[in-house]
């Protein structure tokens, strides 16, 4: 089995999503509900944590309170 990388994994989590305007009027673009009970974040922390990254920082900015409470 291959070794951790000894590196901080940065996720850029701040997106307005513009473009998803009405999925986006009350939480950051990562935020928005995909499939159920996932966000899109979460496709992302799941690749990070199956390349066996241990340390993980996520980077907000845009009405990040909904996915401050999902993280």
């Amino acid at each position: 089995m291959r070794e951790a990388p000894h590196v901080l994994g940065i996720v850029l989590a701040g997106g307005e999503g513009k473009r998803l305007y009405p999925l986006t009027a009350d939480r950051a673009k990562p935020a928005v509900p995909f499939g159920g009970g996932y966000r899109l974040i979460d496709f992302v922390l799941s690749n990070l944590v199956n390349a066996r990254y241990l340390r993980i920082c996520v980077l907000t900015q845009y009405k990040s309170h909904s996915l401050d409470r999902h993280i």
